[in-house]
């Protein structure tokens, strides 16, 4: 659904630049865009919000990332799946808590363990 939805943006450009005089106060321009903006907010916001509940659910009873940022994957899930229509900044929020439960899982633990180096300290 994310390639369909990157073809219809495609399309709309592509149709834009051949003749953005004929095409701004189309009907067909209107009814491209909102089938595009309906793809993304509906379908890839909705997918981002599962995927959160799930990599939360999997922190919290791993302990792979603190507690908070499971939890906050919950909120921030909760709002993707029913206000994502309402707050414009929601389609960031999926990226931003990804970033940060990247650094959590990247910085939360050593490597190497020293144990396992065989070097006496």
């Amino acid at each position: 659904m994310l390639f369909a939805a990157a073809a219809v943006v495609g399309a709309i450009i592509i149709a834009f630049h051949a003749a953005p005089e004929t095409l701004v106060h189309s009907a067909t321009l209107h009814f491209w865009r909102g089938l595009a903006d309906g793809m993304v907010n509906i379908y890839l916001v909705k997918t981002a919000a599962v995927c959160m509940i799930t990599t939360s659910t999997i922190a919290v009873y791993t302990n792979l990332t603190p507690r908070w940022l499971a939890i906050g994957g919950y909120v921030i899930a909760r709002v993707l799946l029913f206000g994502s229509y309402y707050f414009g900044w929601s389609v960031l929020a999926f990226p931003l808590w990804v970033l940060l439960v990247s650094l959590s899982i990247l910085w939360g633990k050593e490597v190497v363990p020293s144990s396992t180096i065989g070097i006496a300290l």
